[in-house]
């Protein structure tokens, strides 16, 4: 995906002030001027086999890392988007982990634990379908999340949702010296889109299984979770790993941007396949001479 489309449909939405960012800054709706929606296809296929590409290259080399996580509110479009972006990654270099209710296992440790867990290897990509940002959104939300967690009374100050930013601030520093890149997606969909979706779940069979009561319920705070996560991406987007606030409104749009994201990111780090040296250049000489003197030459299919 050439440049030009990275800065038209990626610098818009990176937060890079995070301070004076308000979430209304963004519109849900904002397809930054692109209005044909077969123009968009054709970007985001353009866009998926560079990706395919430096997915690969970055297999090969094994040096660097790409993390990915995704956050939203429910029916923003986090499945869709992911599906339909890496849909053309080799599986062997992309790791996809949703992260749900924590269980007793996750609770007897930090908030942290069962995402450094999943961390993706060198020269993969791993995507996270919420993550520990979650420790900031439901559980600020609902506080009694939090004393479920049996945390210290000394370890809940007054300031503790500032502690948790601060300790994801550090965490993700770790990671960029280690060399993960992370890039982080806030699918932002209006509350009449929200509603629009729920009722195609609803009255579509194949789609009830996607949705629960406790969707609706949720909902009922929705003031409360745009609330959150501005304080979130105003506290966590930083320079080594910045918030996209990415209009979810129109799928098409979304995938769009998403992608050329992640292609811009990767192009940045100058990726190479290996080179060989002089010695391993030797080996694999002889290691061909070898096997062009068995019998049968070049060998035929049975």
């Amino acid at each position: 995906m050439p440049k030009s489309h990275a800065e038209t449909f990626v610098a818009p939405y990176v937060v890079t002030n995070g301070a004076k960012f308000r979430i209304t800054d963004i519109d849900p709706a904002d397809c930054n001027g692109l209005k044909d929606k077969g123009a968009a296809a054709a970007l985001l296929q353009e866009g998926l086999k560079k990706l395919a590409k430096l997915q690969e290259t970055l297999y090969a080399q094994n040096t660097w890392s790409m993390l990915l996580i995704f956050q939203a509110m429910d029916a923003a479009g986090k499945d869709s988007t992911i599906k339909h972006v890496m849909n053309g990654v080799d599986p062997q270099g992309c790791q996809v982990y949703s992260f749900k209710t924590p269980n007793q296992e996750e609770l007897d440790h930090d908030f942290l634990w069962r995402c450094a867990c999943r961390l993706p290897e060198r020269g993969r990509i791993g995507i996270f379908n919420r993550s520990y940002y979650e420790e900031t959104l439901i559980v600020r939300v609902h506080p009694e999340h939090l004393a479920a967690q049996r945390l210290p009374a000394a370890c809940i100050p007054k300031d503790i949702w500032q502690q948790r930013f601060d300790d994801i601030n550090n965490f993700e520093r770790y990671l960029s010296h280690n060399g993960v890149v992370i890039r982080k997606f806030f699918l932002h969909i209006s509350k009449e889109e929200q509603k629009k979706r729920f009722l195609e779940r609803l009255e579509m069979p194949e789609k009830n299984w996607k949705f629960s009561h406790t969707d609706v319920a949720e909902r009922a705070h929705w003031d409360d979770y745009q609330h959150a996560y501005q304080e979130m991406i105003r506290h966590t987007s930083t320079k080594h790993s910045p918030w996209m606030v990415v209009p979810a409104d129109h799928k098409w749009y979304t995938r769009l941007v998403v992608a050329a994201a992640i292609v811009d990111a990767l192009e940045g780090l100058d990726l190479k396949f290996p080179q060989m040296d002089k010695s391993k250049k030797v080996e694999l000489a002889a290691v061909e001479a070898a096997l062009r003197k068995e019998s049968g030459g070049r060998g035929r299919g049975k």
